[in-house]
């Protein structure tokens, strides 16, 4: 039995991105907050010292900034037809482990989602009518907000991360050099975009040359000094390579430890726990009200924290794993179709070319997870779909992240891969060479979803987390049409050879694609096919609120971060305006 502690205000789990700013909130609304997390606490000095974090070995191949697939991991599988397996090492994606969770280790690239994207299935239906959308057998949802409700809170994201970008669309008018298919923004960003390498500089040329309309990558990485609303100072990139997978040692990347925690820690009335793993969410007889959360600190000792508001805001996998074993919702049953918690598991689908030239220096050490420029003509719902057989696309951009040595060894196809062919293709092929990818859309199906698996347990007894996911037929025709678009492009370029590569076949979980895991626990105004409500608060619970990407019914195609820390926002706003006056649900 574990031991009870005395009752506070608010539990949060989790002091990521999501975390970190609802205990903020809550704290400034004089609540009484304990914030948990699994892993250690980080912070800049002591962990990504400059002298110590450019480590390709430690952090890149080694992995020392992700969850230890020992202390939790998740089995995984492509349908129900075949027996899930663990993941025993991470590849397609990268958890986070500690405070700033996986913002410690992110790119950087900082998107808003388009207004259409929260009003999918009704956009779509509208557009090309139901019969096309119920043809591409997914299983499209609008989101229960919209761009009108969203936006102050992505501003408010904006504003404390630094993020550096330029509008294209600024109060209804469009923006030259910014991007024209974005929503109507109610302010600039908070820096200036940052400098372009020669990479981009080239794709851009050449994309403007075919009248599409490129501008620079939103992105976390500040441009130049900034001091965010909270009075935390960050210093601007210098373009040092190690950035994506690494932490960042100049105060440079936004994360919760570079633009939250180092104010929400000397705050009085808010406590973090780290090494400390949140078993289950308790609940009342009744399964209507929550009454805290059992958490197992690092000497394997168990607590029971009652809390009167808890908050979920761990990473997309661990969201949706909490609510299955603590009973929230009715599991999601693919043949049914009744259930919602592991209901419309998507990812992301990376799709690229790569251009080798024997007249270029491209200088590839010098990059950062988020520098870049990007074009958005062939995005979501951004170009005509009619007869194209599929629905979606993707945001195409060249954002050198710096080509360290270990993993970054460019070669044409053919070389061998040792000996003394492959060093010199290395040596001829190191500096001349540059990708242009395309991270698109991954829209839902009936068959991909989250479960706890009936085979495999953690370290402590409890099921890990089964992932049945494999890209829809739509998918893999709109990842070739998109990259059809950007080999277009590549030839504009002149390369001396091109190699095209589209998302094919069945998702592996081997190769790293992206980190960009989401649903599971997803929002919505309809109970029987969401599990939150439109401010995070899950249906029939009230003083229960999921905050993530678990909440995004299906992926667009951008970066999900900043749309996590706009969610964030958006639900801290209605707890402090609404749910605090009049505690209960908030949508009848």
């Amino acid at each position: 039995m574990p031991t009870k502690l005395p009752a506070t205000d608010a539990v949060v789990v989790g002091l990521g991105w999501a975390g970190a700013i609802i205990a903020n909130e809550l704290v400034d609304e004089g609540l009484d907050v304990i914030g948990f997390e699994r892993g250690p606490w980080r912070d800049t000095a002591k962990d990504f010292n400059i002298a110590s974090v450019p480590d390709e070995l430690r952090y890149n191949a080694r992995q020392e900034l992700m969850l230890r697939t020992a202390q939790n991991t998740c089995t995984m599988r492509n349908d129900v037809s075949q027996t899930a397996l663990p993941m025993r090492s991470w590849g397609s994606f990268h958890p986070g482990n500690g405070t700033g969770g996986a913002g410690n280790h992110w790119a950087g690239i900082t998107f808003r989602f388009q207004p259409e994207d929260f009003r999918l299935h009704s956009h779509l239906t509208e557009r090309y009518g139901r019969q096309a959308v119920e043809a591409a057998n997914l299983t499209l949802q609008d989101w229960g907000t919209d761009w009108e409700e969203m936006e102050p809170h992505y501003a408010s994201f904006e504003r404390v991360a630094g993020i550096s970008g330029k509008a294209g669309n600024l109060n209804g008018t469009l923006q030259e050099g910014g991007n024209p298919f974005e929503g109507a923004r109610s302010i600039e960003y908070p820096t200036p975009p940052l400098k372009q390498p020669y990479g981009p500089t080239l794709f851009a040329e050449a994309a403007r040359e075919m009248g599409y309309h490129p501008f620079p990558v939103p992105s976390a990485l500040v441009s130049e000094g900034y001091t965010n609303p909270l009075g935390v100072t960050m210093g601007p990139c210098t373009f040092c390579g190690f950035c994506t997978n690494y932490g960042c040692a100049n105060y440079s990347k936004a994360s919760a430890i570079t633009t939250v925690l180092p104010a929400l820690i000397r705050k009085p009335n808010f406590t973090a726990k780290t090494n400390c793993e949140v078993l289950r969410v308790t609940l009342d007889p009744s399964g209507t009200r929550a009454t805290g959360i059992v958490y197992i600190d690092a000497s394997g000792r168990e607590w029971e924290q009652p809390a009167e508001l808890v908050i979920v805001a761990a990473f997309t996998l661990e969201n949706a794993r909490l609510m299955l074993l603590s009973g929230v919702g009715e599991p999601y049953d693919p043949i049914t179709q009744r259930g919602t918690t592991g209901r419309n598991y998507a990812y992301q689908t990376a799709n690229s070319v790569q251009l080798f030239f024997d007249d270029k220096n491209f200088n590839p050490f010098i990059g950062a997870g988020a520098v870049g420029m990007g074009i958005d003509e062939f995005n979501n719902d951004n170009f005509d779909h009619t007869g194209l057989g599929f629905f979606g696309g993707g945001s195409i951009r060249v954002t050198p992240i710096g080509a360290a040595p270990i993993a970054n060894r460019p070669v044409p196809p053919g070389t061998p891969t040792w000996g003394k062919e492959w060093k010199r293709a290395t040596v001829d092929n190191y500096l001349s060479t540059m990708s242009i990818g395309c991270e698109a859309s991954s829209y839902s199906q009936r068959g991909n979803y989250l479960s706890l698996d009936p085979n495999y347990s953690d370290r402590l007894g409890r099921p890990l987390l089964r992932m049945t996911f494999d890209f829809p037929e739509n998918d893999l025709r709109m990842a070739q049409y998109c990259t059809d678009r950007v080999a277009e492009i590549a030839r504009r370029m002149n390369p001396r050879q091109m190699v095209e590569k589209p998302m094919k076949g069945h998702w592996n979980s081997g190769p790293y694609q992206s980190s960009h895991v989401v649903g599971g626990f997803v929002m919505g105004s309809d109970p029987s096919v969401s599990s939150v409500n439109k401010y995070l608060q899950v249906w029939d619970v009230p003083n229960l609120f999921v905050v993530g990407a678990s909440a995004f019914p299906q992926n667009p195609g951008y970066n999900p971060t900043g749309t996590v820390g706009a969610l964030a926002y958006k639900a801290a706003d209605a707890i402090r305006r609404l749910y605090l006056k009049h505690p209960g649900e908030m949508i009848a």
